[in-house]
């Protein structure tokens, strides 16, 4: 395989992956649906932040701990599992957060404040979600030595393909985003919005739960 092939076939791969609907496309789609767009792009900036680092890692051999260390491996997954279940508890249960007088809490209330439109807050979201996962660094650790053509500095091509992942990983986002804009009027009220934090919230749980489990 010379790199040209190894490029091309590896783009197929991972724009395939990044096209399937996942725990990413369920935080970026929620956080832009809100309105927050300097939050939903912090958030698919950690995320990528935390792809380039399980690639550099990757890369450097360094994930071979997760697959020959059973202790680091399940730290780590437990870890992300309660990650992502506390991430997913908090959204539903701020759905359901009411004022005292009663009526429903709105976003902009003070309660809310820890969801404002905020690009750091997105980028340690998005960043920790990935970073927290072992799983994405077996599969890079199974994956990026198969593209890697004889000769060729695993370290630095390595790193390329990882960045191939990002940028394939960012315009698939920014379709998401602009999606969300276009959707965000329907969803503009706060049954709405409501309803979105309960389903996104779940998903979340759901694939902290996997995770616990081992699935």
């Amino acid at each position: 395989m010379d790199n040209a092939t190894a490029l091309w076939s590896f783009a197929v791969l991972v724009g395939l992956l990044t096209l399937t609907p996942g725990l990413d496309t369920a935080l970026i789609l929620r956080t832009a649906v809100l309105g927050r767009r300097r939050r939903a792009w912090g958030v698919v900036l950690g995320i990528q932040t935390g792809t380039l680092a399980w690639g550099v890692l990757a890369s450097a051999g360094a994930t071979a701990v997760l697959t020959a260390s059973h202790l680091a491996y399940e730290v780590l997954r437990w870890a992300g599992a309660a990650y992502l279940l506390w991430m997913g508890g908090r959204m539903i249960r701020n759905s359901w957060r009411r004022r005292p007088d009663g009526r429903p809490a709105e976003a902009g209330d003070p309660a809310d404040a820890g969801e404002r439109d905020h690009f750091g807050a997105g980028w340690r979201r998005g960043a920790l979600t990935n970073l927290l996962n072992p799983k994405v660094g077996v599969f890079y650790m199974a994956l990026l030595p198969q593209f890697v053509p004889p000769g060729a500095p695993h370290l630095a091509f390595g790193t390329l393909l990882t960045c191939e992942h990002i940028v394939l990983g960012t315009l698939w986002s920014a379709v998401l985003v602009g999606f969300a804009r276009v959707v965000r009027r329907w969803l503009a009220g706060e049954t709405a919005k409501r309803v979105l934090d309960r389903i996104t919230g779940g998903v979340v749980a759901l694939f902290g739960l996997r995770l616990a489990l081992g699935d």
